[in-house]
C-alpha cells in the first residue's frame, strides 16, 4: 500500500492518506479507530493494513495531484543516515569508506515534503548539493538482530533528498548540521509498504537537476545493503518503530563533477525510486 501526508487546508496539521492510483483518502475517515497518524499505522501492524484494504471500496477520495504534501515521515524517534555507503560516491569525495557503516543523525527540523521549497542564507553556504537516497521505515523494534531477520523489521520505503552544505561538511568534524539546516531531509512524496517492494537492492535510483540527469544508479550499488544495515545499527541501539534510515547515495554528486554542480537559487531537484516515486524540492538562496 502507498500513503502520504498531506497538508489540507482545512487541517493544521499534515493528514494522513492512503494512496490509490491517483487519488488520495483520508485515513482517519475509512472507519472508527482508524490510525491517524503514521506511528499509530505502524504499530497497527498488518491487520490494520487489512483492514485499511477492506474499507477502501467505496471511500470518499480525492485527487492528490496537485495538493501540499508534507514530509512523508512524521515525528520519526530518530533519523539515522549513513554516510559512503556506495563506492562511487567515497571514491568521488575522496573519503574512504571504512570497514564499518558511517553513521550520523540528522535533525527533525530538516524534514520536508514533496514540492515544498527549501532556502538556506548565501552567506553559509553557496556549495549546496544533493543526494538521492533510499529511506527505510522500521516497523517493528529491532534489537541485535540478524541479516537474515532484519528486513521483517522494515515497515517500509520513501526518497529522500539528502542535501548537503559541503562547505561546511570539510569544515567540520561531524556531519549533522551540514545536512540539517531546516528543509535539508526533503522525504517522500510516498510511503510505500515494504510488501511492495520484492527487493531493496533492485531498485533504480536516480536525480534530475534542473532538467540534467545527475544520479543514475541502482540500490544493488550499496557497499551494505539493507538488510545489513539494520542489523549493524541494531547490534548497538534499538531501533524503534518509525525510526527513518537514509541509506547512502549514489555516484554523481554535484561537488565531484568537473565543473562543479551545487544547487543555485530557483533550482529544481527531482530525486527518483522506482517503484516509490519522485520527490520535487525547489531551491531558494537568500541574502
Amino acid at each position: 500500500m502507498r500513503f502520504a501526508h498531506i497538508q489540507l487546508p482545512a487541517s493544521p496539521e499534515p493528514t494522513l492518506c492512503v494512496i490509490d492510483e491517483d487519488d488520495a483518502i483520508i485515513l482517519s475517515e475509512l472507519f472508527p479507530g482508524a490510525p491517524s497518524d503514521l506511528n499509530r499505522l505502524i504499530e497497527g501492524g498488518d491487520d490494520a493494513l487489512a483492514r485499511i484494504r477492506e474499507a477502501l471500496p467505496g471511500a470518499d477520495r480525492f485527487p492528490w495531484a496537485g495538493q501540499d504534501f508534507a514530509s512523508a515521515v512524521q515525528r520519526p524517534p530518530v533519523i539515522l543516515a549513513i554516510g559512503l555507503n556506495y563506492a562511487a560516491h567515497a571514491g568521488e569525495l575522496g573519503l574512504k569508506a571504512d570497514a564499518a557503516p558511517t553513521v550520523f543523525t540528522l535533525w527533525p527540523n530538516s524534514l520536508t515534503g514533496h514540492h515544498n521549497t527549501t532556502s538556506w542564507p548565501r552567506e553559509l553556504s553557496e556549495n549546496v548539493d544533493y543526494e538521492a537516497e533510499l529511506g527505510v521505515i522500521v516497523g517493528r523494534t529491532a534489537k541485535n538482530v540478524s541479516e537474515e531477520e532484519a528486513l521483517g523489521h522494515v515497515w517500509g520505503y520513501t526518497v529522500v533528498n539528502d542535501i548537503t552544505a559541503r562547505n561546511i561538511q570539510f569544515s567540520e568534524a561531524q556531519w549533522c548540521r551540514c545536512k540539517s539546516f531546516d528543509g535539508f531531509t526533503p522525504t517522500g512524496p510516498f510511503l510505500v509498504t515494504a510488501d511492495e517492494i520484492a527487493d531493496p537492492q533492485d531498485l533504480h535510483i536516480w536525480t534530475i537537476v534542473d532538467g540534467h540527469m545527475v544520479q543514475d544508479g541502482s540500490t544493488g550499488q550499496m557497499i551494505r545493503p539493507v538488510s545489513k544495515l539494520v542489523s549493524h545499527l541494531s547490534s548497538s541501539v534499538t531501533l524503534l518503530p518509525g525510526t527513518l534510515i537514509s541509506t547512502g547515495s549514489p555516484g554523481g554528486a554535484g561537488y565531484s563533477r568537473d565543473p562543479q554542480i551545487f544547487l543555485r537559487d530557483r533550482s529544481t531537484v527531482t530525486v527518483g525510486i522506482d517503484g516509490i516515486g519522485e520527490l520535487v524540492t525547489h531551491c531558494r538562496i537568500h541574502d
